[in-house]
C-alpha cells in the first residue's frame, strides 16, 4: 500500500460523510468545562467517544484521576517497537459555554450543521474537530499500511478552557509514561484559511490588575474637585507609563533583547490576515520597526482588557474612590517570567506610582499585592524553526497540499505547551486545523469544510511520513502501558 492510497482513503472518509457523522456525535456532547453541571459530560466524552475510538486502533487506554482536574486525563498509546520513534499527540475535549441563545437562526451549538461550505457547532474549531481529524488520520494510516511505523501516545484533557487545572502536575507525575521524541498536536488557527500552517510553541500569558483604592467612598466633584486625588486619572497616567500611545512597551524587562535570526527568517514575508470578517491590522501600532508578523509572533504585547472607575453605566458627579484596570502581558521566549511582576513593581515605584497596587488573585502566600507570578497561566515556548523535525513536517505537508506552509515560531495566543516543552522536554510542532475567522469562544463557531478536508489529508500524509522516513535521534527510553 502506498502514501497516495492512504490519501485517497482519507479523502473518501471526508467525502462520504464519515468524518462529519463522527464529529457530529462529539459536538452533541455538551462538554462545557466552565459549567459545573456538565461534570458528567466531561467524563462521558472520554468513556463513550474517545476511548472506544482509540481502542479500535489498537491503542491501550488509561483514565487517570487527578485531584485538581475537572475530569480524568486519558492516556492512549500504541507501541510498535523499541527501535521506532515515539510521537505524542494532545487534544482537549472540553469547550467554552455554548451561549445557546446567541447563535444565528437555525444554528445550535450542540448540533453539527453544514451550511454554505462551513461546519458549525461548539468545538468544531476548538478542539473537537482538530483532535477528531488527527485520530481519523492515524486510523487511516493504520488501515492502509497495517501499522503506523512509529510509536504513538495521545493525551486528552477536559479542562483546557478553564486553564488546564492539574495538567502540569499530571505531566510532572507521569513524565516517564508520556516520554516521546516529539509532540505533534493541533489547536488554534492557521495564519490564513488558504495557507497550511505549523506553529512551534506559544506566547506566555500573565493577567493582573492594577488598583488604586484611595478612600472609602465617592465625593461631590464640585465640592471636592481639585482638593482630593482622582484614582481614575492617576491610574490612567500609571498605565500610560507602561506603554506608549501606540502600544510600544516601556518596561525593558518585558521584551526580548532581539528576535532570533531563525525566527526572523521564518516570519519573513508572512501576511497576518483575519479574513473577510477580521479586523484590519493597524500599521503603526506596537513595536516600531517590526512587521505585523514579527509583532504578534516574535514580540510581546501589553493590553488593558478592562478599566473601571465610578459607575460607567450611570455616572454621577462624584470623584470615584477607586479605580481598577485588568491587564495582560503576552510574552515570547526571552523575558524572565518570574521577573515580570517584580519589574512592573520597580517601574511603578521608579515613576512615582508606588501607591498603585498589583493584584494577581493571590500570590504564593495568598497576598493579593504579591509580586510572585502566581497568575502566569502559560509560559512562553518555542522550537527552533530550523530544527530537523520542523523541516520534516513542513516538507510532508507541502508535499500533500502543494502549498507553501507558514511556519510560525509560536502561536500569538497561549496554550499549555510549556507542559510539553519544559516539563516533558519535548520539541513541539502544532498543525492547526482552524482559521482566524472561526468564532471560537463565541456564537456561530465554525470551520470551512475545505480547511477540514485539507487538514485530514495533510495529517494523514504527515503520519505516513513519520512512519516511513528516517527519523531525527530517538529519545533514550520511556515507560509504556502495553504493546498494541
Amino acid at each position: 500500500m502506498t502514501r497516495s492510497q492512504a490519501l485517497d482513503r482519507a479523502a473518501e472518509l471526508f467525502d462520504d460523510g464519515t468524518l462529519l457523522s463522527t464529529l457530529a456525535r462529539r459536538v452533541a456532547v455538551p462538554t462545557e468545562s466552565q459549567n459545573p453541571d456538565r461534570a458528567g459530560a466531561l467524563a462521558g466524552y472520554l468513556t463513550d467517544e474517545i476511548v472506544p475510538a482509540f481502542e479500535a486502533m489498537g491503542f491501550a487506554c488509561r483514565l487517570v484521576e487527578h485531584p485538581e482536574a475537572l475530569a480524568p486525563f486519558l492516556v492512549a498509546e500504541r507501541i510498535e517497537g523499541d527501535d521506532r520513534p515515539t510521537v505524542l499527540g494532545y487534544g482537549h475535549g472540553d469547550v467554552v459555554n455554548g451561549q445557546d441563545d446567541r447563535w444565528a437562526d437555525g444554528l445550535d451549538p450542540w448540533r453539527l450543521i453544514e451550511r454554505d461550505g462551513r461546519w458549525y457547532g461548539r468545538g468544531v474549531a476548538d478542539n473537537k474537530g482538530q483532535h477528531t481529524i488527527n485520530m481519523a488520520a492515524l486510523r487511516t494510516v493504520i488501515e492502509t499500511r497495517g501499522e503506523l511505523g512509529f510509536n504513538a501516545k495521545y493525551l486528552i484533557e477536559m479542562g483546557e478552557e478553564t486553564g488546564s487545572p492539574g495538567f502540569h502536575a499530571f505531566c510532572r507525575d507521569h513524565d516517564d509514561e508520556l516520554a516521546a521524541d516529539i509532540l505533534v498536536a493541533s489547536d488554534g488557527p492557521r495564519l490564513r484559511a488558504d495557507q497550511p500552517t505549523v506553529f512551534l510553541g506559544a506566547r506566555g500569558a500573565l493577567n493582573f490588575d492594577l488598583v488604586i483604592d484611595a478612600r472609602a467612598g465617592g465625593h461631590h466633584s464640585g465640592n471636592w474637585g481639585g482638593l482630593i486625588s482622582n484614582p481614575a486619572l492617576q491610574l490612567a497616567h500609571a498605565l500610560s507609563s507602561i506603554a506608549s500611545e501606540r502600544g510600544e512597551i516601556r518596561i525593558p524587562e518585558w521584551v526580548p533583547d532581539e528576535i532570533p535570526p531563525s525566527v526572523r527568517r521564518a516570519l519573513d514575508g508572512l501576511t497576518v490576515d483575519g479574513g473577510e470578517h477580521g479586523p484590519v491590522v493597524d500599521p503603526d501600532w506596537g513595536q516600531p520597526g517590526l512587521t505585523p508578523a514579527e509583532r504578534v509572533f516574535g514580540w510581546c504585547s501589553f493590553e488593558i482588557l478592562a478599566f473601571e472607575a465610578g459607575t460607567p453605566a450611570k455616572p454621577v458627579n462624584a470623584i470615584p474612590p477607586r479605580a481598577r484596570a485588568h491587564c495582560q502581558l503576552r510574552f515570547v521566549v526571552g523575558p524572565d517570567p518570574d521577573d515580570i511582576l517584580p519589574a512592573l513593581r520597580r517601574h511603578l515605584d521608579r515613576n512615582g506610582f508606588g501607591f498603585v497596587a498589583i493584584e494577581t488573585g493571590g500570590g504564593a502566600d495568598g497576598d493579593t499585592d504579591s509580586t510572585v507570578n502566581s497568575s502566569v497561566k502559560f509560559r512562553a515556548t518555542r522550537t527552533d524553526p530550523d530544527d530537523p523535525w520542523v523541516r520534516r513536517a513542513v516538507e510532508s505537508i507541502e508535499t500533500t497540499t502543494g502549498k507553501p506552509v507558514a511556519v510560525l515560531p509560536n502561536l500569538g495566543g497561549s496554550l499549555p505547551n510549556d507542559a510539553f516543552a519544559d516539563i516533558l522536554g519535548l520539541k513541539t510542532i502544532w498543525v492547526p486545523h482552524s482559521y482566524p475567522g472561526c468564532s471560537q469562544h463565541a456564537p456561530d463557531e465554525h470551520v470551512p469544510s475545505a480547511v477540514l478536508r485539507e487538514a485530514l489529508l495533510a495529517m494523514t500524509g504527515l503520519y505516513w511520513d513519520l512512519g516511513t522516513s528516517p527519523s531525527p535521534p530517538k529519545f533514550a527510553s520511556g515507560a509504556g502501558l502495553s504493546p498494541a
